[in-house]
């Protein structure tokens, strides 16, 4: 993951919100139907790379656990702090980037 420095433009509330769309994916996506808020890039972007890591650790899961016959079940909860490690990162002011994921959403033009 690249981290780039905090913009000077980044308030405590952006940082917020784009925080608890990671564990929250709900919170992302009512985000980007808020004009306020999806008109913040430092927002948009945490929130759309929120959806898409939600919607392939949940694709990734669900095939680990048909896969192991329920036994890869067992590391999916471990799999998920890592969206806590991203909420901190996102907490912090960093503009990270997943590296499949980021490429995707960027090349869609999402963000």
């Amino acid at each position: 993951m690249s981290q780039a420095p905090m913009s000077t433009d980044v308030t405590s509330d952006d940082k917020l919100w784009a925080a608890l769309g990671y564990p929250i994916v709900l919170v992302a996506i009512i985000v980007l139907f808020m004009e306020d808020k999806k008109n913040r890039p430092f927002i948009k972007f945490h929130a759309v790379q929120s959806i898409a890591a939600n919607v392939v650790f949940i694709i990734l899961s669900t095939i680990i656990t048909a896969v192991t016959i329920g036994f890869g079940g067992l590391c999916v909860p471990l799999l998920w702090l890592v969206f806590f490690y991203w909420a901190y990162l996102a907490y912090q002011g960093q503009m990270f980037e997943i590296p499949v994921i980021t490429n995707f959403i960027k090349n869609q033009g999402w963000v």
